[in-house]
């Protein structure tokens, strides 16, 4: 039984995918609504600005003196975003972050609001940000995000190639953080960015544990298919190596490829599209130097 189970979720598969994102927000959703807007930690993104627009709008709006949810505001501020990507990327680029986005939502709206830790900032910089560093990390394993600013960033992007997605959201998500210290206090901001660590350390390491990037050596009789589809799709590089089939003889093209653990499950979606009896080989990376990884630098002794 254990073993049907760990199979499921190792193999890449739509219901898995979507189950794993409704896992994520859930748990973005517990720390939204039982730490981070209970305790006035702005940690950035959509959902960051509807802690400070709820704050504003307390008392001021007809609702029960409560403010704009903030799962109305999550709703709100996505829309414009999605409706764009739609007619930049189209649907199928989109579909499960839009699904995540709505997920988020609806937990952000049937969940309770009420603080796990009153007034306790250290447990609750540290258990908001394994919660939602895991609900984040659960939800990009699936290729998806939760939309806000990183679809936004993403459409900045492609008007302006010259900036990365992550030096985009940097900016977006520290003017979001900056104003949450104009509104709720220094001393919140700085526990706020403690949790924004906590949350990219755990993200991380769900995504690729302690390693940096994954190679893949793919052997197939269909090499150049699944090169083609793995530069447009990932936009990231494939080398050809000639090789040859030490039993039959036979010339063998043999891909090589690096790429995060995250785009390697795209990898192999792909292999396993053109080909499914392919050979293919994975091992970690620690490091990368290259293009679309890095300058490569002499190292000092």
């Amino acid at each position: 039984m254990s073993r049907g189970i760990s199979a499921f979720f190792s193999k890449r598969s739509t219901l898995r995918d979507y189950l794993l994102i409704l896992t994520g927000t859930f748990l973005m959703g517990v720390a939204i609504n039982f730490i981070y807007e209970p305790m006035e930690l702005v940690t950035g993104g959509v959902t960051g600005l509807g802690i400070i627009i709820k704050h504003f709008t307390a008392g001021r709006i007809d609702l029960g003196g409560e403010g704009i949810a903030i799962w109305i505001t999550n709703l709100l501020f996505n829309i414009p975003v999605f409706l764009i990507s739609l007619k930049v990327f189209g649907f199928r680029y989109i579909a499960k972050t839009l699904f995540a986005t709505l997920a988020l939502s609806g937990f952000l709206a049937v969940l309770p609001s009420f603080s796990l830790f009153e007034g306790d900032y250290i447990l609750s910089v540290i258990f908001g940000g394994l919660l939602s560093g895991a609900g984040i990390g659960l939800v990009l394993l699936t290729m998806a995000t939760t939309g806000g600013t990183d679809m936004l960033g993403m459409l900045i992007r492609h008007k302006n190639p010259h900036l990365t997605v992550p030096q985009i959201i940097f900016v977006l998500d520290g003017l979001i953080v900056l104003t949450g210290a104009v509104v709720f206090g220094i001393k919140a901001a700085l526990y706020a960015t403690i949790a924004v660590y906590i949350t990219s350390k755990v993200s991380d390491n769900l995504l690729d544990g302690l390693k940096f990037a994954k190679c893949a050596y793919i052997i197939s009789d269909l090499a150049d298919d699944i090169a083609e589809e793995i530069l447009v799709e990932l936009d990231r590089g494939v080398t050809g190596l000639n090789g040859e089939g030490m039993f039959s003889h036979l010339d063998k093209k043999v891909l090589y490829c690096v790429v995060s653990r995250k785009e390697m499950v795209r990898v192999l979606d792909i292999v396993y599209k053109h080909d499914p009896t392919a050979f293919v080989t994975i091992s970690d990376v620690r490091e990368v130097w290259g293009e679309g990884y890095g300058e490569l630098k002499r190292r000092k002794n």
